[in-house]
């Protein structure tokens, strides 16, 4: 068994929301076939898209576009036919599509920012968040430096997590351990999320959903409901609003590691 079909849930679970953002379609770090399978396991009346889905910095380079990328672009078309509502908010990286906000395509519509009510009567601004990113907004030749340099950890990343699925370990995210080590990108974090709660206060709104900086959370802010859905490229995350309102995040490890504990479990003699 694979540890993408440890990933997949065994039944199609049936949710109000999903959340999935910085997933960067047509790099060699996404997690293309990680994300089809999450996305084949839940039936949801509404997913939100919450920008970098497809990374247009990197295509500019170059086309890489292997099979599974493209079975992701389907499986979102397939869910939108089936009656669930795609709302695909632009980000920085596909900011080519900025361009073309409030395009309405069937059950798929291009904007770049909305608000979700969720069932139990909170207002959320779902954004992808580069906004409240000084380095984005002021200093984009950094942002481009950055990103070079986040690209050489990913590629330690991808090796790393080749060989432990080798030796029949799940899923690990180095970029996301330097992260909450290195100060630095901790105190980025922390304005980052000050930035954008401060923003929902002043539009009188409950919380936030937002991506950008890899970094999956749900926590108060404040008086603010911050929720990070994370990303598809480092550590395999989303974000799930149950039938009550009730937010999940989903982690691929966790889902892994419980997987394996259920095997495990079931192999054992009676």
């Amino acid at each position: 068994m694979t540890h993408a079909e440890l990933s997949r849930p065994s039944r199609k679970q049936r949710v109000r929301t999903l959340w999935i953002s910085d997933v960067h379609l047509g790099t060699r770090d996404c997690q293309a076939e990680h994300l089809s399978q999450f996305l084949k396991g839940y039936q949801a009346d509404r997913v939100y898209l919450v920008g970098d889905i497809i990374d247009g910095w990197k295509l500019r380079g170059g086309i890489y576009w292997p099979q599974a990328h493209t079975n992701v672009i389907r499986r979102l078309l397939t869910m939108s036919k089936r009656g669930t509502e795609v709302i695909y908010v632009t980000g920085n990286h596909d900011e080519f599509l900025r361009r073309y906000s409030k395009l309405i395509l069937g059950n798929i519509q291009l904007v770049d920012e909305a608000e979700h009510l969720t069932a139990d009567g909170r207002r959320l601004l779902v954004i992808h968040g580069d906004q409240f990113d000084v380095i984005t907004r002021y200093h984009r030749w950094l942002a481009f430096l950055g990103d070079r340099a986040y690209g050489f950890t990913l590629v330690l990343n991808r090796w790393l997590n080749h060989w432990r699925a080798r030796y029949g370990y799940g899923y690990w995210s180095l970029s996301a351990y330097l992260k909450h080590k290195v100060k630095g990108a901790v105190n980025f974090i922390s304005d980052f999320e000050d930035a954008i709660a401060h923003e929902c206060t002043r539009r009188g709104l409950h919380g936030v959903v937002c991506g950008h900086i890899h970094h999956a959370e749900i926590r108060k802010v404040g008086e603010v409901d911050y929720l990070n859905c994370g990303d598809w490229v480092e550590s395999c995350t989303a974000l799930i609003e149950h039938w009550d309102g009730r937010m999940e995040l989903y982690r691929l490890a966790d889902a892994q590691a419980r997987e394996a504990q259920a095997v495990a479990a079931s192999r054992e003699p009676a």
